[in-house]
């Protein structure tokens, strides 16, 4: 069965450039569909087309985010396809968002008393406006010409950076929408949950490459009781205010907002002040106890380094 399976994964249409034409044709195709339904003489039926084309763009971008997490924590067949093509599903994302920039900028040029009045807020604008940045330099990059511009390091921390701050921007739009506006739909739902898997996904790789690399260095990498107890607090905790932002988010916006220093990042800074990230950071601060290793375990590695250096 799981040869079958890496047969099947082997093949040409599920791999680099197959794999891209097998997503964006459908993708495409249902983007000219819609436009034959929706009346685009309209701002409402521009905005659906927007709306519809993030919706098909969530989910590469996430498989693309979590396909290294993925390999650390279930080596195989199917996560090593995942990640081979890791930068083909990232292009499928960008070609999805291609259609949304183009929605936008048809809302923006002819249909701009609808955007300004009904759309339009200063930060969500900024916010798009560095997706859209990071997005078309990793595009550049991933190409060999493109490549050839950064060195190593950059171009690890391009990516590296821009893959959260996209993450991120999907993310906080699905937490708003399940916490804070009150018509979600089930895809929502759908999209918030996997984007805090993946998430988690990706904290938990983060745990298990250090685990590994301090077993690497130390026979002992015992973590203290008391720790693994909190860390285990926290990430529950974490998880709970995960699925209850609506019961926390108004008392945290009151100590949040409305201070004379943090005027101008309300206006400008995205993500400004974080509030869908806050039970994210609960996790990771249980995953990073977990590291808080019994300190003899450390004693012990650099004695045994001693010895073996005299």
């Amino acid at each position: 069965m799981s040869n079958d399976l890496n047969q099947v994964l082997k093949s040409r249409a599920l791999n680099k450039w197959g794999l891209f034409w097998v997503v964006t044709a459908p993708i495409s195709l249902a983007m000219v569909i819609a436009m034959s339904v929706e009346d685009l003489s309209k701002g409402s039926g521009v905005s659906s087309m927007i709306q519809l084309s993030v919706r098909c763009a969530v989910p590469w971008l996430y498989i693309a985010f979590a396909a290294s997490s993925l390999q650390v924590l279930f080596p195989g067949h199917f996560s090593r396809w995942l990640l081979r093509n890791r930068k083909y599903f990232g292009m499928c994302f960008a070609a999805a968002m291609a259609w949304q920039g183009l929605f936008i900028l048809w809302m923006v040029t002819l249909h701009t008393d609808y955007y300004v009045n009904e759309v339009y807020v200063l930060r969500d604008a900024i916010e798009g406006v560095g997706g859209y940045a990071f997005l078309f330099a990793m595009t550049v990059t991933s190409f060999p010409k493109g490549r050839r511009l950064l060195n190593a390091r950059q171009w690890r921390m391009l990516h590296l950076s821009g893959i959260y701050f996209l993450w991120a921007y999907a993310f906080s739009v699905y937490w708003w929408s399940l916490f804070y506006y009150s018509n979600p739909v089930p895809l929502d739902y759908i999209y918030y949950v996997a984007g805090l898997a993946a998430w988690v996904l990706r904290a938990a790789a983060w745990h298990v490459k250090r685990a590994r690399a301090a077993a690497r260095e130390s026979r002992q990498a015992s973590v203290h009781p008391l720790a693994r107890f909190a860390a285990g607090a926290l990430v529950g905790a974490g998880l709970i205010a995960a699925a209850m932002g609506a019961s926390w988010r108004g008392t945290a916006e009151q100590y949040l907002y409305g201070y004379a220093l943090t005027e101008a990042p309300e206006l400008y800074l995205p993500y400004w002040p974080f509030e869908p990230f806050l039970s994210l950071a609960v996790i990771l601060l249980g995953v990073a106890l977990l590291r808080a290793g019994n300190p003899a375990a450390g004693q012990t590695a650099a004695a045994d380094r001693a010895r073996a250096a005299s």
